[in-house]
């Protein structure tokens, strides 16, 4: 018997080794000496950076298109009558809109996913990162406790801004951004800490803050400058409640 196995394996070594040598030649030739898994990272990662710079190569031409739409604006407005009004009226309307940058006393928040660690089979990934509807939970309940402006990260925000998460990261206004998250709010700290405590879904938060070490800090700070908004605004119509 095992003189007959010996022949069997001796006929079909040859057979493998061919068709090793095969896929390694054709492995060779598709990475062209590169490692493959690294070369589709590398392609994901240079991706994403070039939509950032595309993103901000916009954002800052954007800019610039408004401001010399603004500065024409106040031209005509020095010639007519009407115009100069209606500017006036859209100066004051921008303080509330939150066009003009805003300075005061704050409370800033701060989510972040839990630390790496061995967490057992019964936790589920998800339940260790911070996710949308979190950052939205902290953004509504600022803006209920009476906030007069507000950022997120490096980015001021307004009423019909969109909080984006993909994966573990915030998307906005075509920027990504990696945890920590930080939300910012000008208001009366009081009623901003109020609002945070009294929120349901940041109840909830908090269960996993202390069930996984997921992070929540919120800090007062006295002086704090907010940009202006700067991003593009798609509204067609609105109605004053």
């Amino acid at each position: 018997m095992s003189s007959v196995r010996r022949r069997t394996w001796g006929s079909i070594i040859p057979g493998l080794t061919l068709v090793a040598g095969t896929l390694f030649a054709a492995s060779a030739s598709t990475a062209r000496g590169t490692d493959l898994r690294e070369e589709g990272r590398t392609k994901i990662t240079e991706l994403i950076a070039a939509e950032q710079r595309r993103t901000r190569h916009e954002r800052a031409g954007y800019q610039r298109l408004r401001h010399q739409v603004e500065t024409i604006s106040r031209q005509a407005g020095r010639r007519d009558a009407r115009v100069k009004q209606a500017q006036a009226r859209a100066d004051a309307l921008a303080v509330r809109s939150g066009f003009t940058p805003l300075r005061g006393f704050a409370v800033r928040v701060t989510l972040d996913d839990a630390p790496q660690r061995d967490y057992g089979r019964e936790v589920s990934p998800d339940d260790l990162v911070v996710h949308q509807t979190d950052v939205q939970a902290v953004v509504n309940a600022l803006w209920a406790g009476g906030a007069a402006g507000m950022q997120i990260m490096d980015q001021r925000v307004i009423s019909t801004s969109a909080v984006r998460c993909v994966g573990n990261t915030l998307i906005l206004q075509g920027v990504v951004y990696s945890p920590p998250f930080t939300i910012t709010a000008v208001g009366d700290p009081r009623r901003l800490r109020a609002a945070l405590d009294g929120s349901p879904e940041i109840s909830i938060y908090k269960r996993y803050v202390r069930e996984y070490g997921l992070g929540y800090s919120v800090r007062t700070a006295d002086r704090v400058a907010l940009p202006g908004y700067t991003g593009n605004v798609t509204m067609k119509h609105a109605t004053v409640p």
